[in-house]
C-alpha cells in the first residue's frame, strides 16, 4: 500500500471531523447560530412593536394638529367676527358723535342769531330813543325837524349796518 500524502490528508480529514463532534462543534455552531436568529427575531419583533407605537404616536400628533388647527381657525374667525363689531359700533358712536357735535353747533348758531337780533334791536330802539330826544330838543319849526328827522333815520341806518357788519 502506498501511503502517500492523499492518504494523510484523508486521515487528518477525518481524526478532524471526529474531533469536532467529539467536542460537540456541529451542536455548538448550531446552537450560535439558532441563538443569533433568536436574537434578530426578537429585535425584528421589537422593531415592529417600535414602528406600531411610532404609528399610533404619529396619528395621535397628527389628530392634535388638526385639532390645534381648528382651533386656531375658530379663534381667528371669532376675532375676525369681534373685530367687525368693534368696527361697526365705532363707526355707529363715530356717527352718533358727529351727529351730536353738528346738533349742538346748529342750536349754537341759532343762539348767536338771536342774541344778534336782540343787540340790532336794543341798538334801534336806543338810536330812535335819541332820535326822538334830538327830535324834542331841537323842535323849533318843521323844516328843522324835517332835517333831523331825516338825518335820524340815516344815522340809525348806519348805526343798524355797523352793528350787522
Amino acid at each position: 500500500m502506498i501511503i502517500d500524502a492523499t492518504f494523510w490528508v484523508t486521515v487528518s480529514f477525518f481524526i478532524f471531523v471526529g474531533v469536532l463532534i467529539y467536542f460537540k462543534i456541529p451542536q455548538k455552531v448550531k446552537e450560535a447560530l439558532e441563538q443569533n436568529i433568536l436574537n434578530i427575531k426578537n429585535q425584528i419583533n421589537e422593531a415592529e412593536k417600535l414602528k406600531e407605537d411610532a404609528k399610533n404616536i404619529l396619528i395621535e400628533h397628527e389628530k392634535k394638529i388638526s385639532n390645534s388647527k381648528n382651533e386656531v381657525k375658530k379663534m381667528i374667525d371669532k376675532a375676525s367676527e369681534d373685530a367687525e363689531k368693534n368696527v361697526i359700533k365705532v363707526n355707529k358712536d363715530f356717527h352718533n358723535l358727529m351727529e351730536n357735535r353738528k346738533k349742538n353747533a346748529e342750536e349754537r348758531i341759532k343762539q348767536l342769531k338771536n342774541q344778534a337780533k336782540k343787540d340790532i334791536t336794543n341798538a334801534s330802539v336806543k338810536i330812535a330813543i335819541e332820535s326822538v330826544e334830538k327830535l324834542i330838543k331841537n323842535s323849533l319849526d318843521k323844516s328843522k325837524l324835517d332835517k333831523i328827522y331825516s338825518s335820524s333815520i340815516e344815522e340809525t341806518k348806519l348805526a343798524l349796518k355797523k352793528k350787522s357788519s
